[in-house]
């Protein structure tokens, strides 16, 4: 009589969200992130105590108070209100600047591993050009040349980042491009530009969801770091940097006016951060201990 062979059931793995709040730095990094986008949302619609340029002159300079939770500033505006509203200039900027170098960098990378050979060595070669730039010094040359403005932040930010997406999306490709599942591809007569964004671009998504969350971190510390230049969001539109550049000769008889929007991009960087590293942790299998 035939041994019975019992089948072993399939593992199923649980949601990407229940995994990332598993995570003790993924779940610290989604809570912060979650906390900063409806801000961003708010100070992008207006919702805040006061509008951002109402001058109240009688209260300037005042401290944190149960009227103004953050206190106000050298022109009697409301901290608070600000913060607010340069949470959602913030989260613009990053927003835009990583889709912008997201996209163009992704595709630059996967044309280049995928074809391979003069393509790859032209476009590489062009990649680290830009890489051989200071990254700071890189954003600056492009606002100097361009002019300051939010809409020239954003184009710094990409012209940083377009590299090291590039970078990012070519190693995935040279060791997907390989399995057998792309050479089937090809001999059903499917054309290049299917097989990359079908069978490539699917499987190589884990690495780049990562590099997005780190990049809207950087992002972020770098419009604050423009705009305090003022090289960034102009006068008198709100944005974190700017608040620190106008605090900067007062801080010492108001240290709130630099304390509550230091403490914002601190707050900010770090929760993206730490949400990269939780996304790293759940995405990467060799790291879930999956064999």
């Amino acid at each position: 009589m035939p041994a019975k062979i019992e089948s072993i059931p399939a593992r199923h793995e649980p949601p990407l969200l229940r995994r990332l709040l598993a995570n003790r730095s993924g779940a610290v990094g989604l809570i912060i992130v979650v906390l900063f986008v409806v801000m961003a949302i708010c100070g992008m619609f207006g919702l805040t105590p006061y509008p951002s340029v109402e001058q109240h002159p009688r209260d300037r300079l005042g401290a944190p108070s149960e009227q103004y939770l953050m206190g106000t500033d050298l022109f009697g505006r409301d901290v608070a209100s600000r913060l607010i509203e340069g949470a959602g200039n913030s989260l613009r900027v990053a927003v835009l600047a990583v889709v912008l170098s997201g996209t163009l960098g992704t595709l630059i990378g996967m044309t280049s591993g995928y074809i391979g050979g003069m393509v790859d060595n032209i476009l590489m070669r062009a990649m680290d050009v830009f890489f051989a730039f200071p990254a700071i010094l890189l954003a600056l040359l492009v606002v100097a040349i361009l002019g300051p403005g939010v809409n020239t932040t954003v184009l710094a930010i990409a012209v940083v980042y377009t590299p090291i997406f590039a970078r990012v999306a070519r190693g995935p490709v040279l060791s997907v491009k390989a399995m057998d599942y792309i050479l089937a591809a090809r001999c059903l007569g499917l054309r290049g530009v299917r097989i990359l964004f079908l069978h490539v671009l699917p499987n190589t998504l884990a690495p780049l969801i990562v590099q997005i969350s780190l990049a809207l971190s950087w992002a972020l510390l770098t419009e604050a770091g423009l705009s305090f230049l003022g090289l960034g969001t102009q006068p008198p539109q709100a944005s974190w940097g700017v608040m620190l550049s106008e605090s900067r000769g007062i801080a010492e008889m108001a240290p709130w006016l630099m304390f509550f929007p230091g403490l914002a991009i601190m707050l900010g960087v770090l929760g993206f951060n730490l949400l990269g590293d939780g996304l790293r942790d759940v995405l990467d299998p060799r790291l879930r201990g999956i064999r």
